[in-house]
């Protein structure tokens, strides 16, 4: 228990009574002085050396006569306590810090178990005390706190034993003893060690980032802002220790500290934008290299830091059936790939009377990642292009032509439709196709081809990216990247039975006999049509003809050969600018007679200008709206129908 001023309880009482103790000796030896002389008469024999003051009393003036003479001692008062004064606020605080200091190196230490107090008293030396006794152990020290205040009174006084001096010192030790308590060190010999605590069972383990993976995916800071600490410290003066920890440099992840969760949520998610970079940008009179421009550089590795973007092309003859199937998530989401692409066309020949429902149900399976950027349409051919939403704002005006490849104009069955713009700096180009159909008819499917890069006036507003390398016979040679799609009614030039025995001998994959008598390959090799256009490798079977809701090929009077008539080709203007990473078919649609085919790839990208007629972020808001909707309600009804199998029960009827 401590006083007000920090002293022990007991402590300071025993402090008092010793200090009482020696005011009432030293009252006594001045009485026992004045008596000695008045019966001494200056001439008295002086006390012995070590004789008690009581006794001195007693003595006789002849005795006093016969010892020698000596001069009258007068004792002094034992000297004060010293205390240790009060310690400043400045003090203090720096105290405080030692502490703390001193406590953290203790926990790092793996062998040092000895109280902060401990080490403070080792590593801040105070001054030595004017008259401080240091004593010659523990047990001496403790007999001098524990002494009573009667042990006190009874010692004899003068010089018998130390006399009024020892007294002083014995003050003065008892002080130095409080005042090593005041300081932290009660105790000499060595300072007390408390024993170490453990834990009563092993602790779990834990990662030094308790971020989620999800979190961590998220919130990844950019590489043009890792500079943004050095920017607040300038501006803002004092900087929290998470912009200025250099873990936010480490692997680009936030994490470990609250004040970093808190910039996580405000620098990492939405990256910082500097005025100076808004000052400078413009969106309308932009330069390749310039920075901050909307089309440049530096948003493109923003969005594509290697470049390439994934690009889904697929195409399919529905045979005009209004029955749409059940699901397209095979056709659009295939399980092979891990992850969506950012771009998704679709071509479709022969297609269905409701094309707005067409396209709701593409919206619809996409889901709100993905929003439209255009469609058109060309009697039956319909062509859409969706695109992720995050990257509708790098896309020029969207521009599309058409071309009837039939006699007759008004029958809009057979032709093209082509759909160009800019993503960035790169011109594409999709066209999608229906030529001439019939097992002899090559000529007139070339002419379908030749009439189609002569007749499609693209592009018509939006700037050509390299006007040195086109030709205005043919409008593939305009655009930087070129994908053709569609139902080119190319056969096998085989029987059935042959192309039948073929299919029946290698089930699988291995249809590289089938394509020796395939007629596209062979005029693509002759260089007769599709000139500089390649095609990815085949390892799927024949796409036509199939009787609808079945996998068996055409088994009406017929007989028609199965052959690969819908085909993805493509081109670029730049080699290895296009890699094709899938080429197949999806044999789990069966509403048509053809399989839909469709090709992933992975395109480069490059910066473009912001000098071109941009969209702005044009889409269709209605379509997107209903196909979200659309989607939900159908999840809800989904869940609704399993918990009602769940919970229903037989009733059995007495």
């Amino acid at each position: 228990m401590s006083t007000p001023n920090g002293f022990p309880q007991h402590s300071r009482v025993c402090l008092t009574r010793s200090m009482e103790g020696g005011a009432v000796q030293d009252l006594q030896a001045k009485k026992a002085g004045k008596a000695a002389k008045k019966e001494a008469g200056g001439d008295g024999a002086p006390p012995k050396i070590g004789t008690p003051i009581s006794e001195t009393l007693k003595l006789l003036p002849e005795e006093l006569k016969a010892n020698m003479k000596i001069k009258s001692i007068t004792p002094r008062p034992p000297r004060k306590p010293r205390l240790e004064r009060a310690a400043s606020l400045d003090e203090k605080s720096w105290r405080k810090w030692r502490r703390f200091r001193t406590s953290q190196e203790s926990l790092t230490d793996p062998n040092e178990t000895s109280s902060s107090n401990g080490s403070l008293q080792e590593a801040s030396p105070s001054p030595p005390t004017r008259g401080r006794a240091s004593p010659c152990n523990p047990c001496c020290q403790q007999d001098s706190l524990h002494s009573s205040p009667d042990a006190l009174e009874a010692s004899p006084g003068g010089k018998s034993r130390g006399g009024a001096s020892d007294l002083g010192k014995r003050a003065s030790e008892i002080s130095s003893a409080f005042g090593g308590l005041l300081r932290g060190k009660g105790f000499a010999g060595g300072k007390p060690r408390l024993s170490q605590i453990m834990p009563a069972r092993p602790l779990p383990p834990m990662e030094l980032n308790v971020a989620s993976h999800s979190l961590r995916t998220a919130n990844r800071i950019d590489s043009d802002c890792l500079d943004y600490r050095h920017y607040s410290q300038h501006k803002f003066g004092r900087v929290s220790s998470s912009l200025s920890d250099s873990r936010l440099q480490g692997n680009g992840t936030l994490y470990d500290n609250c004040s970093t969760d808190s910039m996580k949520s405000t620098f990492s998610v939405l990256t910082p934008i500097r005025a100076k970079d808004v000052r400078s940008r413009s969106y309308l009179e932009g330069s390749l290299l310039a920075s901050g421009a909307l089309m440049g550089a530096e948003e493109l590795s923003r969005y594509f830091p290697d470049r390439n973007m994934g690009i889904f092309v697929a195409t399919w003859n529905m045979q005009g059936q209004k029955e749409l199937p059940v699901n397209l998530d095979d056709f659009l989401l295939p399980t092979d790939p891990d992850f969506a692409q950012d771009m998704y066309v679709i071509g479709v020949q022969e297609g269905c009377p409701d094309r707005r429902e067409w396209e709701i149900r593409l919206q619809e399976t996409l889901g709100p990642h993905y929003v439209l950027l255009h469609s058109a349409a060309h009697g039956v051919l319909y062509m859409s292009v969706f695109i992720r939403r995050d990257l509708i704002w790098f896309c020029s005006e969207v521009e599309y032509a058409t071309v009837t490849t039939r006699i007759v104009s008004q029958i809009k069955t057979k032709g093209a439709l082509g759909i160009s713009f800019t993503f960035f700096g790169t011109s594409f180009l999709f066209i999608t196709s229906h030529f001439t159909s019939g097992d002899s008819k090559v000529n007139e499917r070339k002419l379908d081809y030749n009439k189609t890069i002569q007749a499609l006036t693209l592009p018509k507003n939006v700037p050509d990216t390299n006007p040195y390398r086109s030709s205005s016979s043919d409008v593939t040679t305009r655009f930087d990247e070129v994908f053709w799609f569609g139902d080119f009614n190319f056969r096998l030039n085989k029987d059935r039975e042959t192309v039948d025995s073929i299919l029946n001998q290698n089930p699988d994959t291995d249809v590289s006999k089938l394509l020796v008598y395939d007629q596209l390959t062979s005029e693509m090799s002759r260089g007769s049509i599709f000139k500089g256009f390649q095609e990815a490798d085949i390892h799927f079977r024949p796409s036509y003809k199939f009787d609808i809701g079945k996998d068996s090929y055409d088994t009406t009077s017929k007989q028609r050969t199965p052959s690969y008539t819908d085909r993805v080709v493509f081109r670029s203007r730049y080699k290895d600018d296009i890699q094709a990473v899938k080429y197949s078919s999806c044999p789990v649609i069966k509403t048509s007679d053809h399989r839909p085919v469709f090709a992933l790839f992975r395109v480069k990208v490059r910066p473009g200008r912001d000098n071109i007629p941009l969209a702005a972020g044009l889409f269709d808001r209605d379509l997107y709206l209903i196909g979200i909707r659309r989607r939900a309600t159908r999840e809800l009804l989904k869940r609704r129908e399993q918990k009602d199998q769940r919970s229903s029960s037989i009733c059995s009827i007495s």
